[in-house]
């Protein structure tokens, strides 16, 4: 079942939120799992992502079952000047809009934070753009797997595996959506913090979140100007950055601190290691890092994985056997604090659910309710608003809003 009603720190923010797909949904659902008051604004067919893995109801795909939980739905034709007055309606009541629609089409709607901001001062108008608007890629589309390949994640991949593989998860579109969420939350404390209560445009561009993200660590020497040598952080790229075979699986071991090595080397019996100037520190370690991977590979060859584990936690060495997805599902860490919620959708049965991640002493986020169906709280939000029911009748015989079967 689902949780007891929260409050969330987010409790009180009302979000309109035009975004769609994956970036701008999942920054959203961050702020909902918090507390916030979601209003997913939809066009007439619904979000991609509606239709994205298993249905076992059109229109409610798995991907779209977790990333839009505690959000509300109304659909809007936003071709109908109707749906504007609606919308403008919507941001009069709203603490935050978000839109992930590119620059020329919605400057035809009226999307930008002048027109928005004349309706209600204290919005907060964030976009979740490809690219930041002040350079020439401005108004190009993005997405995830061409921002891959445009900040350097790819050409890094194939440095490391030898081929320019995509990362298998959505990992910009996630990155990214984790810096609007913040951004969301940062023009928030800002408000409040201003006397006149004032709202603020927030861009977050893809390309420039995604350099930032992997040049932390990967600008290195290319800091100094000029160059000391050109960018990339050799450990992480190194090929013998991997795990190490057990008789049962793999396993990552990382005795990464000299202290870490040294109990290692007296766990398995290898104190040798600790006068061996090729091994004898940290430095020495990194220098020869194949050389010692391939003594590492020799030794942890020798049990299981499930024999290993015990004792390298007893000797405080980092680890983790490596699992497969349905190992995680099952994971008993996991289990031992209920995790995964199940919860009961009134139309699919019993959903599984990863539960919020982080936790608040005084303010839990939580799950309030599932994902909704294409239009399910039309009528609801528009009540919210003030609509009279025949105005709200007036606007779905019109097809201006639509609601669930229409």
């Amino acid at each position: 079942m689902l949780q007891h009603v929260t409050t969330g720190p987010f409790h009180g923010i009302r979000i309109v939120d035009l975004t769609s797909v994956v970036l701008g949904p999942y920054a959203t659902m961050l702020l909902a799992d918090l507390g916030a008051d979601v209003i997913k604004v939809e066009a007439p067919a619904g979000d991609l992502m509606r239709y994205v893995g298993t249905e076992r109801i059109p229109g409610m795909g798995s991907l779209f079952l977790t990333m839009n939980r505690n959000k509300r739905s109304i659909a809007l034709d936003l071709k109908q000047p109707a749906a504007l007055d609606v919308l403008h309606d919507l941001v009069a009541g709203a603490d935050v809009v978000l839109h992930n629609i590119r620059r020329p089409a919605a400057q035809r709607l009226g999307l930008d934070h002048a027109s928005l901001a004349a309706v209600n001062p204290s919005i907060v108008f964030g976009v979740a753009a490809g690219y930041d608007p002040r350079g020439p890629y401005g108004d190009r589309p993005a997405y995830d797997d061409v921002i891959q390949a445009q900040s350097g994640l790819l050409a890094l991949q194939e440095l490391h595996l030898g081929a320019a593989r995509f990362v298998p998860t959505l990992i910009v579109d996630k990155t990214v959506g984790v810096n609007l969420a913040f951004a969301v939350a940062a023009a928030l404390f800002a408000r409040e913090r201003d006397p006149d209560r004032r709202g603020q445009e927030v861009v977050v561009p893809m390309f420039e979140v995604m350099t930032s993200y992997l040049l932390l660590e990967h600008l290195l020497d290319a800091t100094f100007v000029p160059p000391l040598a050109p960018p990339g952080y050799g450990r992480i790229l190194s090929p013998d950055r991997r795990t190490h075979r057990t008789v049962d699986g793999s396993m990552c071991i990382l005795p990464y601190t000299d202290p870490q090595a040294e109990r290692l080397a007296e766990l398995v019996g290898r104190t040798d290691w600790l006068t061996d100037p090729r091994f004898c520190d940290r430095v020495a370690r990194t220098e020869n890092h194949h050389a010692w991977m391939a003594e590492l590979d020799a030794v942890f060859a020798t049990r299981t994985s499930a024999a290993w584990l015990p004792l390298l936690d007893a000797a405080g060495i980092p680890a983790a056997k490596v699992q497969t997805l349905d190992q995680v599902l099952a994971d008993p860490h996991l289990a031992s604090f209920g995790f995964f919620e199940e919860v009961e959708h009134p139309s699919l049965g019993t959903l599984r659910q990863p539960g919020v991640p982080i936790t608040f002493t005084r303010t839990p986020g939580g799950l309030r309710h599932t994902a909704p169906a294409l239009g399910e709280h039309s009528v609801e939000v528009l009540g919210e608003v003030g609509y009279d029911p025949a105005r709200i009748e007036a606007l779905i015989t019109a097809g201006t809003v639509l609601t669930p079967g229409e």
